[in-house]
């Protein structure tokens, strides 16, 4: 005959099995979620980018105000040899 643990101690691990399974399980979904978000993050990116390079064409550099649509030049900055400094807004 085979040694064998408790019924409840059987119970217990088949259990605790099962629960990890689940959550295993729920981490595989998220990160599902987690990679197809940062797909759409990318394209949506794209999208800005193009946006940007669109009103660039037709503005200029320009600065927008995303509350009413206003905007204005950017001012552009060039050192002694004529080269243009670019500065970072804060």
């Amino acid at each position: 005959m085979a040694n064998k643990v408790t019924a409840e101690e059987l119970k217990t691990i088949k259990d605790q099995q099962a629960e990890l399974g689940t959550v295993i399980n729920q981490i595989g979904q998220l990160e599902a979620s987690k990679h197809a978000m940062l797909h759409k993050i990318a394209g949506i990116n794209e999208s800005i980018e193009e946006t940007k390079k669109e009103l660039e064409t037709k503005y200029g550099s320009v600065n927008i105000n995303l509350e009413d649509g206003s905007y204005t030049e950017i001012e552009k900055e060039f050192d002694d040899q004529g080269l243009e400094v670019v500065k970072s807004e804060k």
